[in-house]
Formats: C-alpha cells, structure tokens, sequence
C-alpha cells in the first residue's frame, strides 16, 4: 500500500502543481489559489485533487470509522509557495513529521496574493468533512485576515507563525530572529575585513560594506535587519550596511538585481530575508564570485547549487512551531490566546555554517560567533529588535 507520504513525494516528483489539499472537503480549499510558483517542488500531494486523507490506505487516516487521524489540520501558506527551499518549505516539514509521528492528516493551500488568505482560512474553517481540528497560517502577511477570520469562527483553533494575533481560538509563534540576524552580521563583519576565500567565493580584506536584502518591507523584516546591522557593528566598526528591499517574497530577479548593484558597489557578502527572491542573490554571489547568507532553513542543502557561495545560514525553527501546535492539538493542550516566542535559547533560531563551506570558515571567526551566541542566551548582549 502506498502511504499518504509516500503519495506525496511521488506527485513531487511528477512535477503536479497547483493548490492541494482538497479531499472530501466540504466548503474546503478549491483550485482557485493555486499559485503554480511551486514548480511542482510541493510534492504534497496527488493531482487527482486528493491528498489521500480519505482513502485509509495506510491506516493513519481515512473515513471507515475505524483508524482515523489523530487530528485534521489545514495549512494555508505563504504567498512565496511550496519549493523555496525556506520560509514554507520549512512549515511543510513540521506538518510531515506530524503526520508520521502523530497520525495526523493535512491538506494544504498555497496562495497567490494577500487576498486570498482570507478565503482559504475561511474555507478550511467552514469545512465539514473533514472537520478541521487546526488551521495553521504561514506568514505574517496573514494576520489582518485572521484576526477576523478567528473572530468569525470562535470555535475554530489557529496558529500564526510570525504574528501575534489576539483570541483565544489563535496561538501565536514567534522567533527572535533579531538574535539570529545578529551572529548572521557577526561572521559576516569579521570575514569581509580579512582576505578568505572558499568555494566559488572570496572576501577583499579591504572591503568596507556588507548587503542586506530584504522581502517585503515590515517589522518582522526589520527584525533581521536590525541584528545583523548590530552583529557587523559589533564586529568593527569600519564596516557599512547596504539595504534595499524588493518589495517581495518570489521575485528572484529582483532579488539578484539588488545583490549585484551591492556586490558592484564593493559588499562581498549578502544576507537575504526575502524567501524566494534570495534565491536572486545567490544566482548574483555566483556570477560576483562573492558570498551569500541563507534564511528560515540550511540553504545550502535546499539550495544546493549554489553552495559554493553560501556561508551559513539564520535558521528559523517553523518547522518546530508547526509541530508543537499540531502536537498541543492532538494532546487537547492547544495553547490558545498565547504567543510562543522561540529564541536562541531553545534552538527556535540558529546560525548555521553551510554544508560546503562551513568547515573553511576561520576557526577564529567561528569561535566569536559561540561566545556572541553564550552572551546573547546569558543576557549580556542586548541586541535590537528594530532599525
């Protein structure tokens, strides 16, 4: 018999796009917000518009009164879609370990725009079979459509990654990315002031500016922003940050158009907090022969043509939040009306050094970025949270 998962990975790999998720659902998720920028990467789930939620094939799921999942749960993403090797790819992993660990079932919807999250949120919440045991929302873009959403649907449970919303149907997950961001700037300052060169990559001990690219402009954005300004101030005081931000989550153009006029104008390295558009600057890092910073995942591994460039990577632990969510669901535990903030200090954020690169890094340099990272958890470095 062929699991849920393993159906799944196999419409992954037969390239099915579109919206998924739309099993049995009753006033559920429809086709209409297929974003088609998953390229197929989703892999989520048959083409057939059936994730195998209801067929009980491998015993975790499945209308037959008897072995039915522990929990339902619908997944409405963020607008940069399945396959960014980041922000939502990193969401769909904490469902999938759910779904294995704790034998539940979910359906997934990836919108196009802003505008959708309302209805998806809406639909996931008004369907009856399945019933909806939790209705997890991606992004923080998703926020002013559930705050009314959750009101609408008192008895409906959410989660919000990156937001707080207020209510006690909604728990809220958040990340000190700023403490991330911060070791992110730290590397990033001590390496571009000294001659290093890896992979496909190299740093001019004469260098005086450093690149940031963000998404789309917002507090949380801001957030990296800020600690990494702080981390590379931290680590000398001669070095400048560049910033500019494209104004969107899935615009790789834009995002190498941005990291070029940086590397052109004498940064060697580029740290992103775009989703997919970052997917830009490491096309840029390769054609400059200069460095790159991931996010949210180990972009090395997800991104791993282009880990000759990548010097590590912020990791933002979504996959955690989801988890914990759906696993306080399926304990009756559901952590309603609360934000659950994840730091430093319980691995919800984490400097990794990349896959190829890593081992290249000064040991030095890395051993300034632990006892950056010790001083942060201990309360001894205080890093901003805003520009």
């Amino acid at each position: 018999m062929v699991s849920d998962l393993d159906r799944r990975r196999f419409v992954k790999a037969a390239s099915a796009a579109g919206l998924i998720g739309l099993a049995g659902c009753s006033g559920g998720p429809s086709g209409d917000g297929s974003d088609g920028s998953d390229d197929g990467s989703d892999g989520s789930d048959g083409d057939d518009g059936m994730d195998g939620s209801d067929d009980g094939s491998d015993g975790s799921d499945g209308d037959d009164g008897g072995n039915g999942p522990a929990a339902n749960v619908g997944m409405v993403y963020a607008t940069g879609g399945l396959g960014d090797g980041s922000f939502n790819d990193q969401a769909q992993e904490g469902a999938i370990q759910a779904e294995e660990e704790l034998n539940i079932s979910f359906q997934e919807a990836q919108p196009d725009e802003v505008s959708q999250f309302s209805t998806f949120q809406q639909q996931f919440a008004e369907s009856t079979d399945p019933n909806y045991d939790l209705v997890c929302c991606i992004g923080f873009l998703q926020a002013d459509s559930l705050a009314e959403t959750s009101e609408s649907y008192p008895d409906q449970d959410f989660m919000i990654v990156d937001s707080l919303v207020e209510g006690d149907n909604v728990a809220s997950y958040t990340f000190r990315e700023h403490e991330g961001s911060y070791l992110a700037g730290l590397m990033s300052s001590l390496l571009t002031t000294r001659d290093f060169s890896a992979g496909a990559g190299s740093t001019a001990g004469d260098s005086t500016n450093v690149g940031f690219v963000g998404g789309v402009e917002s507090d949380l954005i801001q957030k990296f922003q800020a600690g990494f300004e702080a981390g590379v101030a931290a680590g000398s005081d001669d070095v400048d940050v560049s910033v500019n931000y494209t104004g969107s989550f899935n615009d790789p153009a834009a995002g190498r158009e941005a990291a070029t006029a940086m590397y052109n104008s004498g940064a060697d390295i580029v740290y992103h907090a775009a989703g997919n558009t970052g997917t830009g600057v490491f096309q840029a890092a390769q054609e400059q022969e200069k460095f790159a910073i991931g996010v949210d995942r180990d972009q090395s591994i997800t991104r791993p043509d282009y880990a000759d460039v990548i010097l590590g990577s912020m990791v933002k632990r979504v996959d955690t939040a989801v988890y914990n969510a759906i696993e306080a669901t399926v304990d009756e535990e559901f952590p309603g009306g609360s934000n659950v903030a994840l730091g430093l200090d319980n691995e919800g954020v984490a400097l990794v050094y990349g896959d190829q690169l890593g081992s290249e890094i000064p040991s030095d340099v890395q051993d300034e970025v632990a006892t950056a990272r010790e001083d942060i958890i201990a309360g001894d470095i205080d890093v901003p949270s805003e520009v």
